[in-house]
């Protein structure tokens, strides 16, 4: 105990005069049974970077097929392309989707899908221009860095021309998904089929370069112990350190229900929020953490506002992937609902679209406003 207080105490030090916390640090976090004073420092960080907003966007998600070559041990979602489930979706559906949205004032569709080896590249660039024909006004936050991965190896090309092709079609930037845990002794067990860490990483490297923003995501609570996860925030840290691209970090809940993975309990309350707290204080340089009230449920999303997280995501509509796992979320969730509990929070709602641009609404028509200045550690400790 002694031993934790000292511990606690030299961190807190750091936090306060915005020093960089080590990865012992983060693991000496980890150890810590003292969430009260993880989440006072996680506040200070999110209170320093964000002020007091609480941040949400109208949204809707789009899953265009669910069949994937991939048997990820913790998916519930995918399907063999001979299973009764299995599903593509095509122009009407796509276009109607994208009108639904459209009509509902949303300023974001935010697609990921199965890897489909009998769809072309040129399906997904349809997907994003069948959107964007029919709502145009409308960010499209589309595939993962293992999805892009897929499409460079089915077209033979490399992921630098796969996103300069999906640019081309109307893509505005790439969801964080796919990441689960970079740390080898989990990522082979769990979906070692699939895209490498390095190649995810690379992958939002590209994109930064060539102007993209991006989110970044981790799933916790299986297989994962402290240090994976402190691993896994320190990769995504020095990438940001180099490329300044992300915007977001989320950390995912993993929800066992339908999936090979099924016997293995999901995360408690105390993990989520201790989570959040130390992925807010570890990731100093990505300027938002958000509490994705579908896995966390809303309350618990709620209460991560004061735990380091600052956004709560959106409306979202149609999410499929984490209720085929089990989230007993609703499916979707109103704006009011959503205001109201940022508000309770002692949080100020803000709407913002995908780039952090203040959405002014008026007359059931919305317009994006300047981006919304969050303080960086530089200029708050100068």
């Amino acid at each position: 105990m002694a031993e934790d207080v000292a511990r606690l105490k030299v961190i807190r030090e750091k936090v306060e005069a915005g020093e960089r916390l080590s990865f012992e640090d983060g693991l000496a976090l980890e150890a810590s049974h003292d969430i009260l004073e993880i989440g006072a420092l996680a506040n200070l960080v999110r209170e320093r970077k964000n002020g007091n907003l609480g941040f949400y966007n109208v949204n809707t998600h789009i899953n265009p097929t669910n069949v994937c070559v991939y048997t990820c041990d913790f998916c519930a979602f995918r399907a063999d392309l001979d299973e009764p489930k299995a599903y593509v979706m095509y122009r009407d559906q796509v276009t109607e989707r994208a009108r639904q949205a459209s009509e509902r004032g949303a300023t974001e569709i935010h697609i990921v899908g199965g890897l489909h080896h009998k769809l072309k590249l040129d399906y997904y660039c349809d997907v994003i221009r069948w959107i964007r024909e029919v709502a145009p006004e409308i960010h499209v936050k589309a595939y993962t860095a293992v999805e892009i991965e897929f499409f460079a190896k089915i077209t033979r090309i490399s992921t630098e021309e796969v996103l300069k092709r999906l640019i081309d079609a109307g893509l505005g930037s790439l969801p964080g998904g796919g990441a689960e845990i970079f740390h080898p002794e989990v990522r082979e067990k769990i979906c070692g089929a699939k895209a490498t860490t390095e190649q995810w990483l690379d992958v939002h490297r590209n994109a930064h370069r060539l102007g993209l923003h991006s989110n970044a995501t981790m799933l916790y609570g299986h297989i994962d112990g402290p240090v994976h996860r402190i691993d896994h925030m320190v990769r995504l840290r020095e990438l940001q350190d180099e490329t300044g691209g992300f915007q977001t970090f989320i950390p995912l809940a993993f929800h066992p229900d339908n999936s090979e993975m099924s016997e293995i309990p999901k995360p408690s309350g105390m993990m989520d929020l201790k989570t959040m707290a130390i992925s807010r204080l570890m990731l100093d340089n990505f300027p938002h953490i958000k509490a994705y009230w579908i896995m966390l449920g809303l309350k618990t999303a709620q209460v991560a506002l004061s735990f380091g997280a600052d956004d709560l995501d959106g409306t979202v509509v149609h999410e499929k992937i984490y209720h085929e796992a089990g989230a007993e979320t609703p499916q979707e969730s109103t704006v009011d609902e959503i205001r109201r509990l940022i508000t309770e929070a002692g949080r100020v709602p803000i709407e913002r679209d995908t780039l952090y641009r203040e959405i002014r609404r008026e007359g059931g028509r919305w317009t994006a406003g300047a981006k919304i200045k969050t303080p960086s550690l530089a200029i708050l400790n100068s």
